[in-house]
């Protein structure tokens, strides 16, 4: 009985909320993301929840759009990547309070942001004056943080194969970064800024079987072992 209360409830309530998001929604608003609310277990009620939950289950897609806005945007003139900040957080100027653009353009990628968190006008009612995220950067933003929360997203890009021996992915497979973000720290640090956010999506993340995932770590660390010591040794003489 208890469980037949509670679908009935639900019911009542998706038709409510149904009802309402209809309701608000603007001409133009995208129809994916409008079928997508319709079709979810606890239907949002208001446009900007739809964009939102959208995007949350599509972070592989958020990545790729929120790296293409910042191509767009560009680093600010005067930015660098500062040895001072930690590697495991992707760099993002415009969070900085020295070149953030302030209400109206994404704290992420610079690009102004429009009506529902959205990265273009789709509602002619012009840039948001209070906003400061994109929701697919808002998105990418929790992925690039923690990619292992979507690993069974990149599982499937996969093919759930180990990205290192091509062998059947295991249950305890893990998420890796390709090039390792303290690498990207020595070595990448002097590309432009858009081309380091990739070092933090997709292209530079794989899922690999957790021996694998051992022995790869294991032989990173020998190689920054050697460079330390190698740092150490004394000049050559002339």
């Amino acid at each position: 009985m208890g469980q037949i209360k509670n679908a009935e409830w639900l019911r009542q309530r998706n038709e409510r909320a149904r009802a309402r998001l209809l309701k608000a929604v603007p001409e133009g608003f995208p129809k994916p993301v409008l079928r997508h609310a319709l079709a979810a277990r606890w239907i949002p009620e208001l446009p900007s929840r739809a964009v939102e939950l959208y995007w949350r289950a599509h972070p592989l897609r958020a990545d790729r759009l929120a790296r293409a806005l910042a191509r767009r945007s560009g680093a600010p003139p005067g930015w660098g990547w500062s040895e001072d900040e930690s590697f495991r957080t992707p760099p993002a100027p415009y969070r900085d309070a020295r070149f953030a653009k302030g209400p109206g353009s994404c704290c992420i990628c610079g690009q102004p942001v429009f009506r529902f968190g959205w990265h273009r006008d789709i509602t002619g009612a012009g840039r948001a004056s209070r906003g400061q995220w994109h929701a697919p950067c808002v998105a990418a933003w929790k992925f690039w943080n923690a990619p292992s929360d979507q690993a069974r997203l990149l599982k499937r890009l996969q093919g759930r194969r180990c990205g290192t021996t091509g062998r059947r992915l295991l249950r305890g497979a893990e998420v890796d970064h390709r090039v390792p973000l303290f690498q990207v720290s020595r070595q990448h640090r002097d590309l432009p800024w858009p081309d380091l956010l990739g070092f933090w999506g997709t292209p530079n993340l794989q899922v690999i079987n957790r021996r694998a995932h051992v022995e790869k770590c294991a032989a990173e660390a020998a190689d920054r072992a050697r460079a330390r010591v190698k740092a150490q040794l004394p000049a050559a003489p002339p």
